[in-house]
């Protein structure tokens, strides 16, 4: 009989990260880029920045996690749809700067491996870079015994991507009589669970398999919809309808900023774009709410303003874009099976949203 080693013992089975880690090997290497140098497991990615086409490279970086998202997924038993939503949410945030995203790494604690969970999770990330054409270049996984409550874990990503640094969006030439355009939601994406998790589930004391009130779609499903991602379209936007030499000018340019509306909604993202002379109003009404927003505006007793604070309420990115270039945007959008809402305009002020 073979002894249990003492570091499993005490919670911590390196064998069992060992075996996890090589099984989840093949589908990381589908993750991956001609400008990765090396193989899985090493100390370190390499990535080769001489192979890629930018003349003048700045590289975009961010990280984040998934938040409390995560106990809706404890909750159900479904892990997949929480890997997609670390990498989209990361991408998103480097795509508001023209980014185009280069490689990814995920860092997994929990305070025993459920080899079940983690392949599951894995299995998200790696389709979710896929998609993206973005590398899964490393990660962490660690146990860390009593740290984390029994069953749970927590996620978190790091994206690196990569930006002309002539063709860099940072707003600077927003002014006032500019548009703002809405690019729909899932869902909650990443953000409120925290609030809207005591609303369903504490005061309104439904379950999972519930019925959102007054809908036919299932809550639990509703919950963990999945983050879009809309680094494509908005690299291919910018190729498009930005054909100035510079984005530090607004000669020749379209679409002047982007917006991902994520923890401090529209009314904490927004004015992260604007210039100190400019404001933006909202006009609330201008695309239509899915199920989940319409039950936390009726039984959340939240306000109005607050809403729009913590939630995206249906809008995951918002464009600034010329008057001119309005229509012209929208019909590419739908061309490209994206809709696309007139949600709002620039006017003089002092960096701060209004919603009406």
């Amino acid at each position: 009989m073979i002894n249990k080693k003492a570091y499993a013992k005490v919670g911590v089975d390196i064998d069992l990260k060992s075996g996890l880690l090589k099984s989840i090997k093949t589908d990381m290497k589908r993750a991956s880029r001609p400008e990765v140098l090396g193989s899985l497991g090493g100390f370190g990615g390499l990535f080769d920045l001489s192979k890629t086409k930018y003349t003048k490279p700045v590289l975009v970086s961010s990280t984040d996690s998934v938040g409390t998202k995560l106990k809706v997924a404890f909750m159900t038993g479904k892990h997949s749809g929480v890997g997609v939503d670390i990498v989209n949410h990361c991408i998103n945030d480097i795509a508001v700067m023209g980014a185009e995203p280069l490689f990814f790494l995920d860092y997994f604690g929990t305070s025993k491996l459920n080899k079940k969970n983690f392949q599951a999770v894995i299995s998200g990330v790696t389709r979710a870079c896929k998609a993206s054409k973005c590398a899964l270049i490393g990660g962490e996984t660690c146990e860390l015994s009593g740290f984390y409550k029994l069953g749970e874990y927590d996620l978190v990503g790091t994206i690196v991507g990569i930006v002309e640094k002539d063709r860099i969006l940072t707003g600077e030439t927003i002014q006032p009589g500019d548009q703002l355009l809405g690019l729909p939601s899932s869902g909650l994406h990443t953000n409120g669970y925290t609030l809207a998790r005591d609303i369903f589930f504490n005061k309104l004391k439904l379950k999972p398999k519930d019925k959102i009130p007054g809908f036919r779609q299932n809550l639990g499903s509703a919950l963990l919809k999945p983050h879009l991602s809309y680094s494509d379209l908005l690299l291919t936007l910018t190729r498009r309808f930005n054909r100035g030499v510079y984005s530090r000018k607004r000669k020749g340019n379209k679409v002047l900023g982007a917006i991902h509306i994520t923890g401090g909604g529209f009314t904490g993202n927004i004015p992260r774009v604007l210039p100190q002379n400019c404001n933006v109003t909202i006009k609330s009404e201008s695309w239509p709410k899915p199920p989940i927003f319409k039950a936390l505006i009726e039984y959340g007793n939240v306000s109005f303003e607050e809403l729009y604070e913590v939630f995206n309420m249906g809008i995951g990115m918002a464009l600034v874009v010329a008057p001119e270039a309005v229509d012209p945007i929208i019909k590419f959008c739908k061309k490209k099976k994206q809709r696309a809402y007139h949600i709002g305009e620039v006017f003089s002020g002092q960096g701060e949203v209004y919603l009406r």
